[in-house]
């Protein structure tokens, strides 16, 4: 919590021109992207949810739990004080609080509960919550996402999916049966291969009745304390996806699934990530032998859209400190943010959130819509917004000076957790070559983006210029392609949207551009950018 009363003034010194703390903050109120972000999405119904939510997330109280969830890692215990191997990971309260406040909010459940625009609230959520920390949101994203792909094998859903849908966080480490909800991880790419699943040795060997004993291990197992993991193995019939839980049906824990030891990680400190290995450890077979890939796919496609949301969270969260910083502080007679160029640095840092946060949000709506525009536009969004997210937080964390240098603030752990997104559900290449793969074998995918991009043509000349130097056939250049595919996308719902940044984002990011931030040549509406990206207070 925020210190009482704390003195300004010292026996050396007076406390002056220091910026107020950025707390108690409105997260929905004072977003006026974020809100016609959701109403263009189709998600007016969810605006009084979304407002109570956005006050929480901001409160002093979340902001407090994220540091504690932060400061005391997650520790890994093997075995019990008997030696009993027992695998369970201990946190810290806060992480507890944070997750129950997302997941009882349905960060996981508002998509396959039947709630209109489930996707959009899903969406906004987890935009929210992000800001005030994102290690807890990789659990909730996983659990999320988890139901379409265990829907595969609908006698294994039926005990699984009601569970999550339950919107409830019970953390307590007992068979998923006699719990209030449950959580569900990933555990997919291995030592030898990563991103190359095929090359997985994990074996699984069938017992009847669709369960399996695995062996193997796995070089990254995402949210260790979950109570059950998706996962691939080589079946009879080729990669497999399975379901592994923490318990058996019996009650008896599964003694094959083992966690060797936590990951050490520059970032997402407050969630444990691990390598796992599987004793013969007991799953049951989601999909087809031979189809894991394409079930799992499923899963993934739902976690890179949280992706794109959740790197737009920690640009907001970063632009929202450098804002409030620059207000609230003056330097050679005038406000820091008064200074012509510091302002053209927080508005286009301002522009660049605005064009992801949309651009998140009109994914979402096509996941709602069950719009063949996702196929291509959740990778072509996950490389553009997810690879601005490093530079654009350490831009922020520069207009703070040394006080975003420190880990007393913000900008330090928003700096540690912003690449994290763009290597998560594959980096840079692997979603690249996704990108040429679809758009070579799935011509409605193609031919809807096409759609999309071409109807924001006739309004902005640098837009269209820039649309017809993209060439939708092959291109043996795959990262210059998506590159241009996912500023192009980013202009186009901007511009669809009417959004008062279309024009400044095309002049910028198409006709003047430049390597740094602030540093375009082209004239853009700067006090207005920052008006509508955080509020005079």
């Amino acid at each position: 919590m925020l210190p009482h009363a704390p003195i300004a003034s010292l026996d050396t010194h007076e406390v002056t021109n220091q910026p107020p703390p950025f707390a108690d903050i409105d997260l929905w109120a004072t977003d006026t992207v974020l809100r016609e972000a959701v109403s263009r999405a189709c998600g007016d119904a969810h605006g009084d949810r979304l407002g109570a939510f956005g006050r929480r997330a901001g409160s002093s109280e979340v902001t407090e739990w994220a540091l504690e969830a932060n400061r005391v890692a997650p520790v890994l215990q093997t075995h019990d004080h008997w030696g009993r191997r027992i695998d369970e990971v201990r946190f810290h309260p806060a992480y507890h609080a944070l997750m129950a406040l997302g997941l009882e909010a349905g960060i996981a459940a508002a998509p396959w509960d039947g709630t209109q625009a489930g996707e959009v609230l899903h969406a906004a959520l987890t935009y929210l919550l992000g800001q005030a920390e994102a290690g807890p949101i990789c659990p909730m994203t996983m659990t999320c996402a988890a139901v379409p792909a265990l829907r595969a094998e609908p006698s294994v859903a039926a005990d699984w999916v009601p569970r999550i849908l339950a919107a409830e966080y019970d953390p307590d480490p007992r068979p998923a049966a006699a719990k209030r909800g449950v959580t569900v991880g990933m555990a997919m790419t291995e030592k030898q291969g990563g991103s190359d699943v095929r090359s997985n040795t994990t074996r699984a060997e069938p017992l009847g009745d669709g369960l399996y004993a695995l062996t193997g291990h796995k070089w990254f197992c995402s949210a260790p304390m979950s109570d059950a993991f998706l996962t691939l193995a080589q079946a009879g019939g080729g990669v497999t996806c399975f379901l592994v839980p923490r318990f058996l049906p019996d009650g008896e824990r599964n003694a094959g699934f083992r966690v060797v030891r936590l990951k050490d990680k520059l970032g997402d400190r407050a969630n444990a990530s691990s390598e796992i290995e599987y004793h013969r450890a007991l799953a049951w077979r989601i999909g087809p032998e031979g189809r894991g890939i394409a079930t799992i796919i499923r899963m993934v496609s739902h976690t890179r859209l949280d992706c794109v949301l959740g790197s737009s969270a920690t640009m907001r969260a970063a632009l929202a400190q450098a804002i409030w910083h620059c207000r609230h502080r003056t330097a050679f007679q005038k406000r820091l943010a008064d200074h012509a160029t510091m302002a053209a640095v927080l508005a286009d840092l301002a522009i660049e959130v605005e064009a992801s946060v949309q651009l998140g949000f009109r994914l979402a709506a096509a996941f709602d819509a069950d719009d063949s525009l996702a196929r291509l536009l959740t990778p072509i969004a996950k490389y553009r917004v997810c690879k601005r997210a490093p530079g654009m937080v350490c831009e922020a964390m520069e207009c703070l000076g040394g006080a975003g240098y420190v880990e007393t603030g913000p900008l330090a752990r928003l700096y540690r957790q912003s690449p994290l997104n763009a290597i998560w559900e594959g980096s840079g290449n692997v979603i690249a070559l996704d990108v040429l793969r679809a758009m070579q074998r799935e011509p409605e995918a193609v031919e809807a983006l096409h759609v999309f991009l071409t109807g924001a043509t006739g309004r902005i000349p640098a837009y269209d210029a820039w649309l017809e130097g993209i060439e939708f056939g092959e291109a043996p250049d795959a990262r210059h392609l998506v590159e241009r595919l996912g500023i192009a996308a980013q202009a186009a719902v901007l511009i669809r949207g009417d959004s008062p940044a279309a024009e400044a984002y095309c002049r910028m990011r198409m006709e003047a551009r430049a390597a740094d931030y602030g540093a375009s040549g082209a004239v853009i509406d700067t006090a207005g950018l920052l008006s509508r990206a955080l509020p005079e207070t």
